[in-house]
């Protein structure tokens, strides 16, 4: 397998991006990976961490981190996942939390759950003491009686944003253990969004109320 394949695309989608082999002599710097140096960075990261460990990206990261995280249900190995996950890494969650399985389909993550921290409950109940220790109000997101417009509401700065199963929402359990329940507005036909597109809008605002512009 090479390294594209590797990381998510074919070889001919990767040598559309990335930089390839660095030339000689190469920089005396610890947070660079020789096969990387040697072969090229055809990865799926942000120029300024071309030929770097992932080891070292996830250092980076881990110095200016925000300080939300992410929760979603998998009962069904939900394909959403993926995308929450690579939604989260975009906008440098702390964390993410699967609450069920714990296996979970990775595909859509496009291997950026590498550069994340990802955790794993069993059940709502876990969650809802997890997040009580790490000092997390816990989120929930979805279109229910009595919840409130997320366009309007502050959320906490330390927000445990949590999404239900794909189709079926929140569990009657992950109700429970939400402190506080908001809504997306909708203005069309459908009932509901995707839950990996409902985690992107929520995760951004998030980001609006809280985060500085990025460097």
């Amino acid at each position: 397998m090479t390294r594209a394949e590797h990381d998510g695309g074919s070889d001919d989608a990767a040598a559309e991006v990335g930089v390839g082999p660095h030339p000689q002599p190469w920089p005396d710097d610890p947070r660079l990976d020789p096969e990387l140096l040697r072969d090229g960075d055809r990865r799926n990261v942000g120029d300024r961490y071309r030929y770097w460990t992932v080891e070292a990206i996830v250092a980076e990261l881990d110095t200016r981190r925000h300080p939300f995280a992410v929760a979603i249900e998998n009962w069904r190995h939900d394909l959403n996942i993926g995308t929450v996950v690579r939604t989260a890494n975009a906008f440098n969650a702390r964390e993410v939390i699967v609450v069920g399985n714990r296996r979970w389909n990775r595909r859509g993550a496009m291997v950026t759950d590498r550069y994340l921290h990802i955790r794993h409950v069993p059940t709502a109940a876990d969650l809802a003491d997890y997040a009580s220790q790490a000092g997390y109000v816990i989120v929930a997101v979805d279109n229910l009686p009595g919840s409130t417009p997320l366009e309007t509401t502050p959320l906490p700065r330390e927000a445990l944003l949590l999404f239900g199963q794909e189709a079926s929402g929140l569990s009657d359990q992950a109700r429970e253990a939400a402190q506080l329940v908001c809504s997306i507005a909708q203005y069309g036909s459908t009932r509901s969004i995707n839950a990996g597109v409902a985690a992107g809008i929520a995760m951004h605002a998030w980001i609006r109320q809280h985060a500085d512009p990025p460097q």
